[in-house]
Parts: C-alpha cells; structure tokens; sequence
C-alpha cells in the first residue's frame, strides 16, 4: 500500500485487527508534531492507529526496496521461456521470518501458549 492509498483508507475504513504486544516508541521532536497534525487532521483516527498504519506501510515498501539477487539455481521460466534464478538476496530471508512470527503472533493472540519453531536462515550453497 502506497501512502497515497494510506491516505484514502483512512478517510474510509477500520482498522485491521492487532496483536496482544504493545510498542512503545519515543518519537523525535518533529515526527511528534508531524503525526499531532494527521490526528488533528484525521480526527477519526487516534495517534497509535495512524503509527500503526504508517509503519505498515513502511515496512511494505522496505520489502519491496530489498535487492533481488540471483542464485545459480533455476527455479522456473518466464513468459519467453527465460530461466528465472531463486532470490539469493535478504528478501527470502525476511519473508520466512515474518511467516515465522506471523504464526507466533497468531498463536499468542487466540491464547495458545505452545512454542513455535523459529525460522532458520536458509544454507548457503557453495558455488562451483
């Protein structure tokens, strides 16, 4: 979701559900004042919801922005029959992660307390 779309959600919906952790942050000087001027102007949305959603947005486009970096390992073929190399780069890396947390998360939110297995870095392959 762009900021842009940021914006026009929050003119028109609710948010999305939550976890049971709470974060704290101290925010600097001016981003205080920055996010005091979106609740001022989104009176509907209180200041934790609009951190909640500016940091999902951020973490987005943080995912989007990490670098594609190819394997020596095919793992299919494009439309014009080209290999397409597996993503050697930190993105497959990040997504296990959050999948990983994403289930412990859940699990602590519906009160279940068994543990959940952490996602391992994938090995690394010598090249020839």
């Amino acid at each position: 979701m762009s900021f842009k779309e940021l914006l026009q959600s929050w003119r028109e919906s609710a948010a999305a559900p939550r976890t049971v952790t709470a974060y704290a942050v101290r925010l600097p000087l001016d981003e205080a004042a920055q996010l005091a001027a979106l609740a001022q102007m989104f009176p509907g949305r209180a200041p934790e919801q609009l951190i909640t959603e500016l940091l999902s947005a951020a973490l987005k486009e943080i995912a989007a922005a990490m670098p594609y970096v190819a394997g020596t390992r095919v793992i299919s073929t494009d439309e014009q029959g080209d290999p397409v190399y597996e993503d050697i780069g930190p993105t497959p890396r990040f997504m296990e992660l959050a999948r990983s947390h994403r289930r412990r998360l859940e699990a602590a939110r519906k009160g279940e307390r068994r543990p959940v297995k952490r996602a391992r870095a994938p090995k690394k392959r010598a090249r020839a």
